[in-house]
């Protein structure tokens, strides 16, 4: 009975459909969230709005995170690593910036946040490149 109810494929997605469906637009999104709530934190000295601010800005930067690593692991294959073998490290960069220890999730620095959205619009330049491919 077990055999019956076993898959015989396994398959792997960024959700539990493998839609095929990747866009670094995505991490964007929320990366010029994080930004955008730097911005306001930095222009507010309302305690409870500023509380506020570091708890949505902290999920937004974990969910540039989420993103980028889907696109890192579930779309990028290894011949973009090896066509793009600067890759990996900009993908290393970029979650970096997007988490704690000095990333956006840490910080209001609005230039760490502009220094994310970078890294995001040079994956987003390969991500292009290799769908026209």
């Amino acid at each position: 009975m077990r055999r019956v109810f076993t898959p015989r494929t396994v398959v792997r997605a960024h959700c539990d459909l493998p839609c095929g469906v990747y866009d670094p637009a995505q991490a964007r999104i929320e990366a010029e969230s994080v930004k955008a709530i730097a911005e306001k934190y930095q222009a507010n000295t309302d305690p409870e709005f500023r509380t506020r601010a570091l708890l949505i800005k902290e999920q937004r930067a974990e969910l540039v995170k989420h993103h980028l690593w889907v696109l890192w692991t579930d779309y990028f294959k290894p011949p973009h690593f090896e066509k793009y073998p600067h890759l990996h490290q900009l993908f290393n960069e970029a979650t970096k910036l997007a988490g704690g220890g000095g990333g956006t999730k840490a910080t209001t620095d609005v230039e760490v946040a502009d220094q994310l959205l970078a890294k995001i619009d040079e994956i987003a330049k390969i991500f292009w490149e290799t769908k026209q491919g």
